[in-house]
């Protein structure tokens, strides 16, 4: 509300959110934010499990001023601070966090990897909030039992001495060894149990799916875990697969950005027509 200078009269005055970059509060950290502002239709993006906010830059350039960018470092990753608690509820109420700080309802979240996990489960939990969801190559599937949670924590263990220099390129947390495993281990668990949370989205949901495996995985496995969406799209109208790009899991976002900014923009057109209907 704004005091119009013309008439003296109290008067409701749209204001285009301007671009922002900082720290948001939540539980013991912070976190790393930018928001592009503008009066585009806003899209939060949710990394994956290690990456920092650098690996989207080439999809928001793609989808340029007609949308309102908000990407963020979790804990101890990118320029974000570090925390005691790394759990996936963690990253659900930073999301919460981010949202709240920048003033942002209903969005439309796109999510790579743990991101597209976290994505389905917050879109669950908060149907009257979210837009749609675009996921870029995750799938509910995981290792688990205690041969999956050896097998993860041999592969952090063997990887120790490089998360250094990949935490400087946005590839790994300011995490131990052990940490970098948990996470993986508690994701896997829920990747794994979030069939009946895909099976009763009432959003809309694309999924960007790359072809090849990624770092840790053997014998096609990704590609198997992709065929587990199958029955789930026959059964849910809501969810459908926008692109199969020639990437694997790791590079998708560098090499086949295009394929991820359209399926934003195919999203926002579904929402939009929707949301003209219900009118």
């Amino acid at each position: 509300m704004r005091t119009s200078t013309v008439t003296g009269r109290k008067e409701i005055m749209a204001i285009t959110p301007s671009a922002w970059t900082g720290m948001v509060s939540v539980d013991d950290t912070a976190l790393y934010v930018r928001d592009t502002g503008g009066r585009g239709r806003p899209v939060v993006y949710l990394n994956g499990a290690y990456a920092d906010q650098t690996h989207w830059r080439r999809v928001v350039a793609d989808l340029g001023s007609d949308y309102r960018h908000i990407t963020y470092d979790e804990r101890a990753r990118g320029k974000s601070k570090r925390s005691a608690d790394y759990s996936f509820e963690a990253c659900i109420r930073d999301l919460d966090a981010v949202l709240t700080a920048r003033g942002v309802d209903r969005p439309l979240v796109v999510g790579w990897s743990y991101g597209g996990i976290l994505a389905w489960h917050w879109a669950d939990r908060n149907p009257d909030r979210v837009l749609g969801v675009v996921t870029v190559d995750a799938f509910p599937i995981g290792l688990t039992g205690k041969a999956g949670q050896e097998r993860i924590r041999k592969l952090f263990r063997r990887m120790r001495l490089l998360f250094p220099i990949a935490a400087r390129l946005g590839l790994a947390a300011r995490m131990t060894a052990d940490q970098h495993a948990e996470v993986n281990i508690e994701l896997n668990e829920i990747a794994a149990a979030s069939v009946p949370v895909l099976d009763r989205m009432t959003c809309p949901v694309r999924f960007v799916l790359a072809t090849g495996d990624s770092l840790g995985t053997q014998g096609g496995e990704m590609d198997q875990g992709r065929t587990v969406l199958e029955p789930l799209l026959a059964g849910n109208p809501n969810l459908k697969v926008s692109a199969k790009v020639a990437s694997n899991h790791s590079k998708i976002l560098r090499n086949d950005s295009p394929a991820v900014a359209q399926a934003v923009r195919e999203l926002a057109s579904t929402c939009g027509q929707a949301a003209r209907r219900s009118t």
